[in-house]
């Protein structure tokens, strides 16, 4: 290879390593950024609840306002079955009741008042059913994920019935949580989608409506915090 063409090259070639380290370079800077950025922002902390009181759609819908909860999923838990459907929960043959798992910012919304949101805007008394829907899929339950949850639904519960709140004896079954399964897509976030289902205006609604009533402090903002 002559001189001039040798030089040329070795020009070319350093000068393709110069753009391959830059681009690498940057990549590696975008990278710690990124990593910078992410160790800036801080995780939100949430926690759990597991609440049966009922058609899981009047759950839901209640507690999607409550100022803390992050998301409120509807499903079926308690039962021994898995995966399992609608139908098949209906039948009342799976030990599953339909309940609703919240997420929620215990920063914002403490365990304790998940409670007093359960207890008041379901009757807790009835065996297996709620209003017109009938059935073992109806009943009231509190589904603990740790014994402080435990600890505060028994002493609730206790509280509420030495203290003659109710006419009769509360009901609500307080087992530990073994399992959810999320109810199908169609049933998720059911009364937002759906409010002018009849179901949805002559039972929800006016549970909604109560309950917006009674927590007017502890409802989110127009903007949904």
């Amino acid at each position: 290879m002559k001189k001039k063409e040798k030089n040329i090259l070795t020009l070319f070639c350093g000068v393709v390593m110069g753009i391959f380290s830059f681009t690498s370079c940057a990549e590696h800077k975008s990278q710690d950024k990124m990593m910078s950025d992410e160790r800036v922002i801080p995780a939100i902390k949430t926690d759990t609840a597991t609440f049966a009181t009922g058609c899981f759609w009047c759950t839901e819908a209640i507690f999607q306002r409550l100022k803390g909860v992050i998301k409120v999923i509807s499903g079926y838990s308690g039962g021994n079955v898995t995966n399992p459907t609608y139908e098949e929960v209906c039948t009342g043959t799976t030990g599953h009741a339909e309940a609703c798992q919240i997420i929620y910012d215990p920063s914002k919304v403490g365990f304790e008042e998940l409670l007093k949101v359960f207890w008041k805007t379901h009757d807790p008394t009835t065996l297996n059913r709620q209003g017109n829907d009938v059935g073992t899929q109806y009943r009231s339950a509190i589904f603990y994920h740790n014994d402080y949850q435990r600890e505060r639904a028994e002493h609730y519960k206790t509280a509420l019935d030495s203290g003659g709140i109710y006419n009769s004896p509360i009901v609500t079954a307080i087992e530990p949580y073994k399992n959810f399964y999320s109810a199908e897509d169609y049933h998720q976030d059911y009364f937002n989608t759906n409010p002018n289902q009849m179901y949805c205006r002559l039972v929800i609604q006016p549970k909604v409506e109560k309950f917006e009533k009674v927590f007017k402090d502890e409802l989110k903002d127009a903007a949904g915090k």
